[in-house]
């Protein structure tokens, strides 16, 4: 990784569930040892991609634990504890650190729209009370709310442990002030895969990527060669993963991906209502880009 610790290729891990929807410890050390063969920078459970909302405190626990403890010190682990009431946000992130998450993403309040004064005090309560780095989820499609730039840069300069955004928006203009006026130690990541070449090219730390689920390795070479400099061979690559960088979103996240990953024989095609499985139509899709890709037969 860069001198900035919150930086380079970031995995927003599925949680595995069993057939009777209860946590597939297997899978998730099987996993975890995907992701260190693959190079991956930072693993993050137990957030939006990981099933967050259907996630009790307890399963947290468990899952930051087993995480970590399959990590050791070869890849940080940055624990999803996040929910729109303060309280339970500040729970969620002391409980993620007692459990050995080594930082918080934390996602901006969802459904209450609070104002940018309410999301600077939601945030304040968190970094006063975790001694662990905090990443502030800006994710304005899912939370009905934009956490402008000139709040997320107000935390940034004012709480040493608010350490990074994840800017999870196509709005370039707010991303292109995050990084001009940033604190210098300050990272500043893109939440879209597709982003992950111009943004990065703008002088992005890198990426928490759904997409690195199924082909760590390369979301790994394609933020590496872009930090390099070497932006022919990026757009070879990029080209290459666009087309799965879409259909990961051809329904609500993390259903395709965790389809994908169950024809890769790497977990079982299960999720917790509301989320049910993609029709058929869209099911061909997948299976036709993961045979385009060689990631199936």
């Amino acid at each position: 990784m860069s001198k900035r610790v919150i930086s380079g290729s970031a995995v927003a891990l599925v949680t595995p569930f069993r057939e009777d929807t209860t946590l597939d410890r297997e899978a998730l050390r099987n996993l975890m040892r995907f992701h260190l063969a693959g190079g991956t920078d930072i693993v993050i459970p137990c957030g939006t991609t990981g099933e967050s909302p259907t996630l009790g405190i307890e399963e947290q626990r468990e899952i930051v634990e087993i995480v970590r403890e399959e990590a050791g010190n070869r890849i940080l682990v940055a624990a999803g504890a996040g929910t729109n009431s303060t309280a339970g946000a500040v729970e969620l992130a002391r409980n993620a650190e007692k459990a050995g998450a080594e930082a918080i993403l934390s996602v901006s309040p969802y459904y209450n729209k609070p104002s940018q004064e309410g999301l600077y005090e939601h945030y304040r309560h968190i970094a006063e009370a975790v001694s662990v780095p905090v990443i502030i989820y800006n994710v304005p499609g899912r939370t009905g709310r934009n956490m402008s730039a000139e709040t997320i840069l107000r935390l940034a300069h004012e709480f040493e442990n608010i350490a990074a955004v994840k800017e999870a928006s196509e709005n370039m203009p707010q991303i292109m002030e995050l990084l001009g006026s940033r604190p210098e130690n300050f990272s500043v990541l893109t939440g879209e895969d597709t982003l992950i070449l111009p943004f990065m090219a703008l002088g992005g730390d890198g990426v928490i990527s759904v997409a690195a689920n199924q082909v760590p390795g390369e979301v790994k070479k394609l933020v590496t060669l872009v930090r390099e400099g070497q932006l022919d061979q990026a757009r070879v690559l990029n080209n290459r993963l666009s087309h799965l960088f879409r259909l990961n979103f051809i329904e609500s996240n993390p259903v395709p991906v965790k389809y994908a990953l169950s024809l890769m024989g790497m977990i079982e095609e299960v999720y917790r209502l509301p989320l049910v499985p993609m029709p058929p139509e869209q099911k061909v899709l997948i299976e036709e880009e993961l045979r385009n890709l060689g990631l199936i037969d």
